[in-house]
């Protein structure tokens, strides 16, 4: 079954859209469907090769969390019907990004190593290098643009422009702080440090604030091995890292950084194949469950039959 450009015939659908990884059916007024592809994204561009199994690490990845945070901060999860899909309540999305970093590392460093020290609002000290830890967790808030790239912006730019009322931003800041601690500690558990992650967020049809999207995988987290962190950092040693930090690598050593009249390279089968197993590596090792491949013989009406059943029970 091909998970990367699939589309689902739903009964009931009103509306559809496809980001750049995942597919969002709207059921109605209430709920929403969302597939996760096998597409992958970098530099804000998704890239033409398909990753086997890529969807199901960041759907399954993301289940585990949110069942795991769901009593710390409301979110939008009701049922997980295949590996691909979540079914779960309709929200009005916020249209800024909640990142937050405990360590100098990806976007942050690369800012930094150019000379910048004030990321988002937020001033930097002088003399850290790239995967130091923070005195603090930072957050780095980005615009959610539907097309092309997201934008590093501050706090107080989101409220003077009104993106995002004071009241709702502070609720925001919060639930990130907290759900960073969870994830923090969670990661911890497993000899992994979180480094830094992205949250969404949206009302529901009562105007409650939740987490919507996806949490603590490996396309919105950085996550290094936590054994040996202080001695490479000491060395000057790049960190062993469970993200997609290694696929951005690979794009700028080829040539691409998202910039305008770059060519996206095309990744050799290997390339793809090392990509699929690092995907099933993050989510074994961050779960703490084994990886169960969904078998080639599952069809689309399978899978549909599968989330038409879920919807209606709920």
């Amino acid at each position: 079954m091909n998970l990367r450009d699939l589309k689902l015939d739903l009964p009931g659908t009103t509306a559809f859209y496809r980001g750049k990884v995942r597919d969002v059916y709207s059921i109605g007024n209430r709920l929403m469907v969302m597939l996760a592809s096998d597409r992958i994204s970098a530099f804000d561009v998704v890239l033409p090769e398909g990753i086997p199994f890529k969807g199901q690490v960041l759907n399954q990845t993301a289940e585990h969390f949110l069942r795991a945070t769901a009593s710390l901060v409301p979110n939008w999860l009701l049922d997980s019907p295949d590996p691909n899909v979540s079914v779960g309540l309709k929200c009005e999305p916020f249209k800024v990004e909640m990142v937050i970093r405990g360590y100098l590392a990806g976007h942050a460093a690369r800012e930094y190593k150019s000379g910048k020290r004030i990321l988002c609002g937020v001033h930097l000290p002088e003399g850290l290098n790239e995967n130091d830890q923070l005195p603090e967790p930072i957050i780095t808030p980005t615009t959610k643009a539907s097309e092309g790239h997201d934008e590093d912006i501050s706090r107080e730019d989101i409220l003077k422009t009104g993106i995002v009322s004071e009241q709702d931003y502070l609720i925001l800041e919060d639930y990130t702080r907290k759900l960073f601690a969870k994830g923090t500690e969670m990661a911890a558990e497993r000899g992994l440090i979180l480094v830094d992650t992205k949250y969404e967020f949206g009302k529901d049809s009562e105007g409650r604030i939740r987490l919507i999207d996806e949490i603590h995988t490996p396309d919105s987290s950085r996550y290094f091995y936590a054994e040996g962190y202080t001695e490479r950092q000491k060395s000057g040693e790049a960190q062993k890292q469970l993200s997609k930090e290694f696929v951005r690598q690979w794009l700028i050593a080829n040539g691409f950084q998202g910039k305008e009249g770059q060519q996206v390279p095309a990744m050799p089968s290997e390339f793809v194949k090392e990509v699929s197993e690092r995907y099933i590596e993050l989510y074994e090792h961050v779960t703490g469950k084994q990886f169960k491949r969904r078998p080639d013989s599952e069809t689309p009406e399978m899978l549909t039959k599968r989330v038409e059943d879920s919807v209606s029970r709920l």
